[in-house]
């Protein structure tokens, strides 16, 4: 017997995921219900409404067998209940936020350079916090689960990071074009009151 192609295989990403949300995820229409409650509460008929502008044309009753699956995942939850004339409205919302790109073939490549200073700096930060995630996992054994828990530190932290940097971002944005908006808002109520 010959051997055709043999190649190495290099760990180069590591995701961490339970199989429930593994398992949530893999239909099209629920991954774009998370993109599209990232930072927003939508009632179950809005979603319905924002999934058929994306092409994913469902039923009310589908779209909420959705949601209740994505619910159980743990990867949104409902985060305000309204009453109005005797019915009762749920919001939904997600704390994931959900990064859907194909990674280009030569990224390695590119950013070989990044990866490498990176890796170096996050081998200092995680050689700080691996003994306080081990001692406080209750999987102490298996070096797969510490493994897991460094990797949770790590993506929370980060998401932490950049959803700061983009608050501070939308916020100088919004700060820089308050006195255009405050024009408008002026020239508006000049035309309410002729």
């Amino acid at each position: 017997m010959s051997t055709l192609l043999e190649k190495p295989v290099m760990v180069n990403r590591t995701v961490t995921t339970s199989i429930e949300q593994a398992r949530a995820m893999d239909d099209p229409a629920r991954i774009k219900i998370v993109q599209l409650l990232y930072k927003k509460l939508l009632t179950a008929a809005q979603i319905c409404q924002h999934l058929k502008k994306s092409g994913h044309v469902k039923a009310l009753t589908t779209v909420r067998h959705h949601l209740d699956i994505l619910k159980e995942a743990g990867l949104i939850e409902i985060a305000k209940i309204e009453e109005t004339r005797g019915a009762v409205t749920k919001y939904y919302s997600t704390s994931t936020k959900l990064l859907g790109y194909n990674v280009p073939e030569d990224f390695d490549t590119k950013y070989s350079s990044a990866i490498k200073n990176t890796s170096k700096k996050l081998e200092d930060v995680l050689d700080t916090i691996a003994p306080k995630a081990t001692l406080k996992s209750k999987q102490k054994s298996d070096p797969l689960y510490s493994q897991y828990v460094l990797m949770e530190i790590v993506n929370r932290a980060m998401t932490r990071i950049m959803e700061k940097s983009k608050t501070a971002a939308t916020t100088t944005t919004s700060t820089a074009s308050a006195p255009r908006a405050q024009k408008s808002g002026n020239t508006r109520q000049k035309m309410t009151k002729n």
